[in-house]
Parts: C-alpha cells; structure tokens; sequence
C-alpha cells in the first residue's frame, strides 16, 4: 500500500505545483507589448539565417537569432477564407483582428461589407498607447490592417485617409505611395488630414529626436527625396539611411514618455518578403538578421520590464518556398557572404555601368562588376557551364538590340543581375519554388509576459487572439 500511497501523494504535490505555477503566470499582465511580423518569413527563412550564419564563422550547424532562443515556439496555419495560399492582406487582416478574410482585403470581413477591429484598437481602448510600424510604406497591407478597413490593399489613398481616423499614437515607415486620391481631385492631400488630427510629421530618424519633445502624435518617415515604398535593404545600407532598429527605439521612446498606462506596438519587417520575392537569399538573410536586432532593441527593454513585457515574433506567410538544399546533401552558404548587394541594387549598378561606358560594355567589365559585388571568380569559383550562361546572357543584354527585364513583385532588374544572383544562390545549394507566396507553416516565438500561451499548432488569428488575453485587452 505504501508505495502506491506515495505516488498518489507525488502526484497532488505535483498537480498543486502545477496549478500555483499556471496560476501565478495567468496573473501576469503584458503591459508591454511587441508584435513583431516578419512578412514572407516562413521557418526555413529563420532556419536559412541561422545556418548562414554558422557557415560564416566556418562550422556546420546554427548561429541563434535572438528571437530563436525565446523560451515558447510553435508554429501556425495561414491559409485564408477562399485560399490555400493567403495574400499579405488577408494574412494581415487574420493576425491583426483574430479573423480570417478574403484575399486583398484590408481589415474587412470576407464579403467587404463589415469592418473589422484589429488589437491595437482593443489596446488603445484599454488606455494603452499604440504604434504602427514596418520597413516599407505606412499604407502597405501589412501595417494598414491594424488601422484601415479597405476592400481592396491597393487603395492606397484610401486607406491612408483612415490612418487618423485610427487616432493611434505613433507611426512609421518608409512614406505613404498616395498622398493624393486618384478619383477625386478635390479630395485633400493626406498629409492635410494628418495635420488637422495633430500628427507632426518627422522626416528621418534626427527629425524625430528633435520634435519627439513637443510632438502629441507622431509620424516618422524617410527624409525627403527617397523612395517612399521602402527604406534600403539591410545590405544596401547606406550611412543616414532609416532603419528598423532606429524605428523600434523611436517607437519605444515615444510610446513610453508621460506614459504609465503601457503601449501596444507593431514593428514589420517587411522586405524579407520582397527580396524572398526575388529569389534573393543573402539579401533575404540579411533582412532576417536586421529584424533580429530591432528583436535586440525590444528584448533589452524586456528585460528591465520582465513581468509586464510580452514580445511575440511571426509572420504573415511564406514566401518562395526556399528550401535548404538543391539536391546534394548539402550546402554552402558561406558562399553568400560575398554578396554585398541585393539584386536590385546590382542592375541599378549595371544600369550605371552601360551609362558610363555610353553602352561599350565589355566582357571583362561585366566580370569585374560581378566580382566586386557578388565575389563570383574571385572569391566563388564557377563551373564551365555557369560561366557559359553569364557570357550569353552578356551577349545578349550588352550586344543584342532588346534587353528584357527580370520582374519580379516589387521590382524590374536587369537580367544579367537576376542570372548572376541566381547562379550565387546554385552555388550556395539554395533552391527555389516560385517567386510567390506558399501556404508553407509560419513560425512562432514568444518571451515574457503571457508568453506560455504560444504552444501547439496554432491558426494564425490565434496570435491576436492570446496577445489580448496575456495583456487583458
């Protein structure tokens, strides 16, 4: 009897343990919340990176991204209502408002008649400051879904014209792609909405600390004279360039000043998505890498805020279908640190290169352009028939009468750009599935505050949904 006696006795002691735990953890409260939203960052993207990483300091395995290392991860579905493969509005929409919709659609149900409220409007509600924050346009779908209801994310005017209706604290971005309406001329300038609703506009990261002071609603952008549909990828990078980082601690320097109610904010990376778009895997590692220190930004403010901080990383969906791998077991992404440009940057080059030889663009130019910029003959050896496409296709971009651009989503590249990233990633033993979205699982990561909530297969409207719950919206 004894020995059963004991282990029904261990079996109530461990139970009660149990529930005291759960118990204490429930009566955490997020006062503090991140949401982080890697657009286009499915799991082999965050696993790429870390493996590329490892493959830099000259080993086999992984290199952690912060945002890896957090103690609660699963993963999540993100199919949407009519599509087994969903768009950046409908997944958006799902990961803002807790539900599903139509493809295109921008915070509205699936039949575009109802709106549809997102987190941050319940935070806002509960007394908490919020912001709105991404890599790429301020109208984009990602961000706009958390303030706009659209039926359609290209009505990019339109969905501007809600971000003051929002009455959200802070946003920021590369810009705003429609400042004007299309369909009605007398229609004001956005940024005449902005300043009747007390928005002060900020143009660049030392604009913003000098009115951030005076400011009761801010809006951070580029500075004036820079491509308003994304701040520079991470490998494009230049000197006085916005940044992510820069954005996350603006976010978080203006969310908290005369503040101790706790904020709400959303922080996209958004152009992993575009560079996974093309197919362009150092640029996309890179992307992945620089989200992870904004990650950095907000993990330092959690850890003088543990009990109240909650900060949960996803993505909307999978982009590429990237697979490690392209038959060989095994890989060489090492070879991907030669790359110190991305793609569009490298036709932007080529395109400079045939304006300063007016056209006489030799072999041997093209080869010296390519070595410097993705380390292809000097530091990456190619094989005959590598060598052999780049020739014809020199032959026919340099001595052809037509050259035809590579397209993909977000951009037109040059097509010895597109054939010369695409046989650096061959050689990396990187393939690819297309250049759209996959119905691939999106990874989760969670610290802090409400953060055992994340674990088994979730959908992606759970996210939204246990964010509320660990801050008690």
């Amino acid at each position: 009897m004894k020995p059963k006696f004991y282990l029904l006795t261990f079996i109530l002691f461990a139970g009660f343990l149990f529930s005291q735990a759960d118990g204490y953890a429930q009566t955490k409260t997020a006062k503090y919340v991140f949401y982080f939203i890697g657009d286009g960052m499915g799991v082999n993207q965050v696993n790429g990176t870390e493996m590329y990483l490892a493959e830099k300091e000259g080993r086999i395995g992984v290199k952690p991204l912060t945002f890896a290392q957090f103690p609660y991860s699963t993963i999540a579905t993100t199919y949407s209502v009519y599509n087994s493969v969903t768009c950046s509005a409908a997944a958006g929409t799902a990961l803002a408002t807790g539900v599903k919709t139509k493809n295109g659609t921008i915070g509205m149900d699936s039949l575009r008649k109802s709106p549809l409220y997102s987190i941050a409007v319940k935070a806002k509600k509960a007394g908490k400051k919020v912001g709105i924050t991404t890599s790429v346009s301020i109208d984009h779908a990602t961000p706009a879904t958390f303030y706009a209801h659209q039926p359609d994310r290209n009505m990019y005017y339109e969905i501007a014209t809600d971000l003051p209706k929002a009455g959200f604290d802070f946003y920021a971005g590369s810009g705003f792609l429609e400042p004007n309406s299309k369909t009605n001329k007398n229609a004001p300038n956005i940024y005449t909405l902005f300043k009747e609703a007390n928005y002060t506009v900020a143009k660049g990261y030392e604009d913003f600390k000098a009115k951030k002071n005076k400011a009761s609603k801010m809006i951070l952008m580029q500075q004036d004279n820079t491509d308003a549909h994304s701040i520079p990828y991470a490998i494009d990078r230049k000197p006085g360039d916005l940044t992510l980082s820069q954005i996350t601690e603006s976010a978080i320097s203006f969310l908290t000043k005369d503040n101790k109610n706790g904020f709400f904010v959303m922080i996209e990376g958004g152009k992993i998505d575009w560079a996974c778009h093309s197919n362009d895997a150092a640029t996309v590692f890179n992307e992945v890498i620089d989200m992870d220190n904004a990650v950095k930004i907000a993990y330092e403010f959690y850890k003088k805020h543990p009990n109240e901080t909650l900060i949960v990383i996803t993505a909307d969906h999978e982009t590429g279908g990237i697979a490690l791998g392209n038959g060989k077991y095994a890989l060489n992404l090492k070879a991907l640190e030669y790359q110190k440009v991305s793609e569009t940057e490298l036709s932007e080059r080529i395109k400079q290169l045939r304006k300063d030889k007016q056209n006489d663009v030799t072999w041997n130019d093209i080869k010296n352009l390519l070595s410097e910029n993705l380390g292809l003959w000097s530091q990456v050896k190619l094989n005959d028939k590598q060598e052999q496409l780049l020739k014809e296709e020199y032959i026919r971009s340099f001595l052809g009468k037509d050259v035809k651009l590579a397209e993909s989503l977000y951009s037109k590249d040059e097509p010895m750009a597109a054939l010369a990233k695409q046989i650096l990633n061959e050689i990396a033993m990187v393939s690819w599935a297309s250049g759209g979205h996959s119905a691939g699982y999106i990874p989760v990561f969670a610290i802090g505050a409400g953060a055992e909530l994340f674990h088994g297969k979730i959908e992606n409207t759970d996210i939204p949904k246990k964010i509320a719950q660990a801050a008690k919206y």
